[in-house]
C-alpha cells in the first residue's frame, strides 16, 4: 500500500494495537511518516504517559505534517487516557500546532482533550 498524499486521507478505520519500545525506537529512527502511527499506538497502549509524551513532543515538528498531527492527537489521547500531562510542556507545543494551518484541527481537538480531562484553560497559553 503506498502512502497517502499529503492532504489524502483513508477514511478507514485502522485498529491500533500496541507497540514495544524497541519497535517503537526504530520506527522513530527511520523518521519517516509510521513515526504518527507508533506514537499513536503507544498513547492509545502504554501506561508509561510521560514517556510517550516526551516523544510526542520530540516530533511535533516533525517536516511531515501527517507525524505532527498524530503527535497532537497523540497527546490528546494521553488526557484522555491518563487525566495528566506535563501542561507546562505540552501547552505551548500543542498552541504551536494550532497555529499551523496543516495541523490546526488536529490540535483543536487535543486541546480540547486537555482543557477537558486536565483541567486546563487554553486560553490561558493563548499568545
Amino acid at each position: 500500500m503506498s502512502e497517502p498524499e499529503e492532504d489524502e486521507t483513508s477514511g478507514i478505520y485502522e485498529e491500533l494495537d500496541t507497540i514495544d519500545r524497541d519497535e517503537a525506537e526504530a520506527v522513530f529512527a527511520s523518521g519517516g511518516r509510521d513515526i504518527g502511527l507508533a506514537l499513536l499506538r503507544l498513547a492509545l497502549h502504554w501506561d508509561d504517559w510521560a514517556y510517550v509524551e516526551r516523544r510526542c513532543l520530540d516530533f511535533a515538528r516533525h517536516p511531515d505534517i501527517w507525524v505532527r498531527r498524530n503527535a497532537a492527537t497523540a497527546l490528546g489521547h494521553l488526557a484522555r487516557i491518563h487525566g495528566r500531562l506535563h501542561v507546562e510542556r505540552v501547552m505551548p507545543a500543542l498552541m504551536t500546532l494550532w497555529a499551523d494551518p496543516d495541523v490546526s484541527g488536529w490540535a483543536d481537538d487535543a486541546l480540547d482533550d486537555v482543557e477537558m480531562f486536565c483541567k486546563v484553560e487554553r486560553r490561558r497559553w493563548a499568545h
